[in-house]
């Protein structure tokens, strides 16, 4: 199993669209609940069918997300608590680096309400002109760059991360900075994503984000605003202020999955509407299909391709014994390709029916701005599909190689717009 094992958590694996669906289909499969022991990682269960990856996440209270909620090396885990003077004796938790995607509760609920609000449909309906505004400016843009482009690179990176940071309160002149860390953080293990001047660790790219929220926040308690960091910078949890480490943590989960995830979507539906012109077409003819078409394109997409969970006692999970302590993988991306829950799922549907994919999670950690990605995702296709007259690829899309997040780091198409 050495080969397998390894496969599993290799990033290259991630990369290669057809080597890691392969492979997720023949263990949902074959052996569904299956022990890992991939070189140079500590073991877990890697859990891909749909029923099993809902059944851990209703179960919060016996399955946490500490220690560990991603997977790492054991050399990366080590850096990280190089990093911070050592793991934690009572958690294990190899750093006081916490975002809301690393804390059960009680923390995660009492954290997650800080922003909760900020993120509920009738608060985002102030920011329908503004997504609109700037779907216009992007689809633009991809006009101006015709007949082709790659819309990975050139397009769906920036119109999200342009909505996110203006949420936030970023500059848009540091807008570079925040996609460059962006990527180096989730795409370190990518030859063409990794920080170039050191290559073996994300700890540089963590402390250059701390050092630039830090000053976000001295700067929002001194003169508070309006945006989502001033809310931030000023909350309290328990009736108690944010500490630095703990309202940089906070900055770092909004500003980087609130758009890294988002463009990763936006350049797959574009694929998936490129590799299929009769669900475009059917799209064109039909607008109101968008709602469902986002939906599909989040399953197709499914930008987080798993989560990590520690059992807290021993359970049973079709006939194997998960054993106090042990971790397990639940990997999304398999998930939403399980045959008995989708039909047809490698297909590319707009119109699928009772599209209960699991790229936001589930349960008490499902994705907090899951409303505003589908509000900007919308935004974008419907200014581009109401304009777009042809659309095909104009060469092989890439993948970025990672165990976590995922998508699209190249896409050339070729494709005409009316003005």
């Amino acid at each position: 199993m050495s080969e397998l094992d390894n496969a599993i958590a290799d990033p290259r694996t991630y990369g290669d669209e057809k080597a890691i669906h392969a492979m997720l289909k023949d263990l949902r499969d074959n052996d569904p609940v299956h022990w890992t022991t991939p070189d140079g990682f500590r073991p877990y269960w890697a859990i891909t069918k749909y029923a099993d990856i809902l059944e851990i996440e209703k179960l919060n209270d016996k399955f946490l997300n500490e220690p560990r909620s991603t997977l790492m090396d054991i050399k990366t885990e080590h850096d990280l608590a190089s990093m911070w003077g050592g793991p934690d004796p009572k958690t294990g938790r190899v750093s006081p680096f916490r975002t809301l995607i690393d804390m059960d509760n009680p923390d995660h609920r009492a954290y997650r309400g800080l922003t909760q609000a900020w993120f509920m449909p009738a608060n985002l309906k102030k920011l329908d002109a503004r997504t609109t505004e700037l779907a216009k400016r992007y689809v633009d843009l991809m006009m101006a760059k015709g007949p082709e482009c790659d819309f990975a690179r050139e397009i769906a990176v920036y119109y999200p991360l342009h909505v996110i940071m203006s949420i936030l309160g970023v500059p848009e002149s540091d807008e570079p900075l925040m996609l460059k860390l962006t990527q180096e953080l989730f795409g370190g293990s990518d030859p063409d994503m990794k920080r170039k001047e050191d290559a073996a660790s994300n700890t540089s790219t963590i402390m250059d984000f701390f050092v630039y929220f830090n000053k976000m926040s001295a700067e929002r308690r001194a003169n508070p605003g309006e945006d989502l960091a001033s809310v931030i910078a000023n909350g309290k949890v328990n009736g108690c202020p944010l500490g630095d480490l703990e309202t940089a943590s906070y900055y770092i989960i909004v500003a980087t999955a609130g758009h890294d995830t988002t463009s990763a979507t936006i350049a797959g539906g574009l694929r998936g509407l490129a590799e299929n012109p009769d669900q475009l077409a059917k799209l064109k003819a039909n607008p109101d299909l968008l709602g469902s078409a986002v939906d599909e394109m989040f399953r197709w997409s499914t930008p987080v391709q798993h989560f990590m969970r520690t059992a807290t006692e021993d359970y049973t999970l079709r006939g194997k014994t998960i054993k106090k302590g042990d971790a397990l993988q639940l990997l999304y991306l398999s998930g939403n390709r399980d045959e008995e829950v989708f039909a047809d799922p490698f297909e590319f549907k707009i119109d699928r029916e009772n599209n209960r994919h699991v790229a936001f999670g589930y349960g008490a950690h499902v994705c907090i701005g899951q409303h505003l990605a589908k509000m900007e995702i919308r935004a974008f296709f419907k200014e581009l599909v109401g304009r777009l007259q042809t659309l095909e690829l104009a060469g092989d899309p890439k993948r970025i190689q990672s165990t976590f997040v995922s998508g699209l780091k190249a896409l050339p198409v070729r494709y005409t717009l009316a003005a």
